[in-house]
C-alpha cells in the first residue's frame, strides 16, 4: 500500500522535537526538509522568576493560569538549578491554587507532577481562556498567570485587571532565533520556486520568525505557493493575521501526531 505521504515534500519548522516529528512524517513516506526556526530558551534572569515562585510558595496566588506546558516545566528547572528547597513548597502550593489552563500541553504538565487542569479552557486560546473566567467572580483574586515567551498578553492582562484581580505574571522562557536569514530565506525560496508541498508550523513564534527573516509581501507569496498547515488554533490565527491561510489543522487534538494526519489528509490526492 502507497505511504500517505510519498513523494512529498514537507518542511518543518520545529526545533525541541525536531526528529519526532520528521519520524512521524518520514513514516508516512514524506521527504522532510529540517528548519528549525526558533530555539526556546530559559530567561536571561531567574531572580524575577524565583521571586514570582516563592511569592506561590507563600500562597501569593490563589488562581493560577498556565498558557503553556512549557512555562510550568522551566519553572521547576529554575527551581532545581537555583534555590531546590523551594520545589517542595511550590507543588504544594500548586495542589492549592485554582488552575486555569489554555490547551492540552499546560494539562500535560500538570499530570506530569500528578495535578489536573481545574478550568481547562474550551478553545486553546488567549480568547479562550478569557471567555472561560467570565464565568467567575475574580474579584481581589490574587492571581498568577504564566506568560508565553515574553509576550506581555495584554488581553489577558487587561481583563483580569477589568474583572478586579491582582495579577502577578511570570515569564520563565524566551523564544530566539534557530535559523540564519540565510537559512530561512532559502526555505522561503524553495517555497516560492515549487520545491515543497507542504510547510508545518508548531509555534506562533515559527511564524514570526519567518516574517522577520524577509519582507512580509514575499514570505507571504512563498506561503501561497505551499500548502501551510498549523498544530492549532494559536498557530493558525497567527498565519490568519498575516493574510495566510491554513489548509490543514487538527480539529481537537494540538500536538504533532493528529497535525501529521491533517497533513496525510490534506496532501492525500
Amino acid at each position: 500500500m502507497t505511504e500517505p505521504l510519498a513523494n512529498r515534500v514537507i518542511a518543518i519548522a520545529e526545533a525541541r522535537e525536531l526528529d519526532v516529528f520528521a519520524a512521524l512524517l518520514e513514516r508516512r513516506g514524506a521527504r522532510v526538509l529540517r528548519y528549525p526556526l526558533v530555539k526556546i530558551i530559559d530567561a536571561p534572569d531567574p531572580a524575577p522568576v524565583l521571586a514570582w515562585i516563592r511569592a506561590a510558595a507563600d500562597g501569593g496566588y490563589q488562581d493560577l493560569i498556565l498558557l503553556t506546558g512549557e512555562g510550568l516545566r522551566r519553572m521547576l528547572s529554575c527551581i532545581e538549578r537555583h534555590q531546590p528547597a523551594l520545589r517542595p513548597p511550590f507543588l504544594a502550593a500548586l495542589q492549592q491554587m485554582r488552575k486555569i489552563t489554555r490547551g492540552p500541553k499546560p494539562a500535560r504538565a500538570l499530570r506530569e507532577l500528578g495535578l489536573s487542569s481545574d478550568l481547562p479552557a474550551e478553545v486553546p486560546t488567549t480568547a479562550g481562556v478569557i471567555e472561560t473566567l467570565r464565568a467567575l467572580d475574580l474579584r481581589d483574586r490574587r492571581v498568577g498567570v504564566q506568560l508565553y515567551g515574553g509576550e506581555p498578553n495584554r488581553p489577558l492582562i487587561e481583563f483580569l485587571g477589568s474583572a478586579g484581580a491582582q495579577v502577578s505574571t511570570v515569564a520563565p522562557y524566551r523564544y530566539a532565533d534557530a535559523a540564519s536569514d540565510a537559512a530561512a530565506q532559502e526555505l522561503l525560496e524553495r517555497m516560492r520556486a515549487g520545491e515543497v508541498d507542504a510547510i508545518a508550523f508548531t509555534s506562533k513564534a515559527q511564524v514570526e520568525r519567518l516574517f522577520r527573516a524577509a519582507p512580509a509581501e514575499l514570505v507571504r507569496a512563498a506561503l501561497a505557493a505551499t500548502s501551510v498547515a498549523a498544530v492549532g488554533p494559536v498557530v493558525g490565527e497567527t498565519l490568519a493575521a498575516h493574510g495566510v491561510t491554513v489548509g490543514a489543522m487538527p480539529q481537537s487534538a494540538w500536538f504533532m501526531k493528529p497535525l501529521t494526519a491533517a497533513l496525510s489528509e490534506l496532501l492525500a490526492g
